[in-house]
């Protein structure tokens, strides 16, 4: 199978928040699409419109040769691939599962070697976007797999995607899609320490997030810095090293205001302080000389 095999059947098993409007944007798949879900009221809006529905993951596979699962956790995954009603109990040599739930890496590469004891292709295609980006088809999706099998999904997962990136072998995707929401919840919990400092200075929070999301509309927000092929410091004579110098420049003279601010209104701060010791070396241009003495003094 190819990319460009629109002739077969996609099959779809969890129709809950993320698979519903993933699923949704394949029922015009030539091929055809079949439907899994152990909630009947899930799968009628997909039948109405003319999926055909499964009541096992093994029946989906005797009808789909692409099968994407998009359930809870582990657990449920290994049920769904290699349980008692599982994809492995019918699937033909040459069919591919990708899972898009955000699993061990671990538990993807036990599954992918179970499945190629049957002839049988596994991917790690984590997504992310949410569930808007699911209802707007803009997911980017982390696929780790064999060259053939990222082929093979490519098409499908072209209705639903906007970006599609081969990570590497098994495992790759859900190792890309861990490093990716680290960024996602440490900056949640930076968030939460601006606005306490934000809270302290009598500032209306809501409006700081006005100014947050704006400015991140703008200028890329943390992914901005993410260019570099390599986490190596930064030759001096780089194309690199005085635009991340600047950078570090001044993210220490502002988290150096911050951290006084802070002081003076009694406001604990840990990830500011973190912050203006590691964003240079971070950077790969080392610590510039506010964050030495800067450090010293809000130690």
């Amino acid at each position: 199978m190819t990319a460009n095999d629109t002739d077969i059947t996609v099959g779809y098993i969890g129709l809950g928040n993320m698979g519903a409007p993933m699923a949704t944007r394949l029922l015009d798949w030539p091929g055809g699409l079949v439907v899994c879900d152990a909630r009947p009221e899930a799968l009628a809006p997909f039948t109405g419109a003319g999926a055909t529905a499964a009541e096992t993951p093994a029946a989906v596979a005797t009808q789909a040769q692409v099968i994407s699962v998009t359930v809870l956790d582990d657990a449920q995954v290994r049920d769904v691939v290699d349980g008692p009603d599982g994809i492995l109990t019918t699937a033909a040599p040459g069919t591919v599962i990708a899972v898009h739930s955000t699993i061990s890496d671990l538990t993807a590469a036990d599954l992918e070697r179970r499945c190629r004891e049957r002839g049988v292709d596994l991917v790690d295609a984590p997504v992310s976007g949410g569930a808007p980006g699911a209802k707007q088809g803009r997911l980017a999706v982390m696929v780790g797999g064999s060259e053939e099998a990222f082929a093979a999904v490519s098409g499908p997962f072209g209705r639903w995607a906007e970006l599609i990136v081969h990570a590497g072998p098994i495992g790759a995707g859900t190792r890309m899609k861990l490093a990716r929401n680290l960024l996602h919840f440490v900056s949640f919990t930076a968030a939460s320490e601006a606005q306490r400092l934000a809270e302290a200075a009598g500032l209306d929070i809501r409006e700081l997030g006005k100014v947050v999301r704006h400015t991140d509309a703008i200028t890329g927000g943390a992914g901005a810095i993410m260019l570099r092929e390599t986490t190596a410091p930064v030759a001096e004579d780089d194309f690199w090293h005085p635009i991340l110098g600047h950078v570090r420049n001044l993210g220490e003279k502002d988290l150096s205001l911050a951290l006084d601010l802070g002081e003076r209104l009694d406001v604990d701060l840990p990830l500011a302080r973190r912050a203006l010791s590691d964003l240079g070396p971070g950077l790969g241009v080392g610590t510039g000389a506010l964050s030495e003495s800067a450090t010293k003094e809000h130690a």
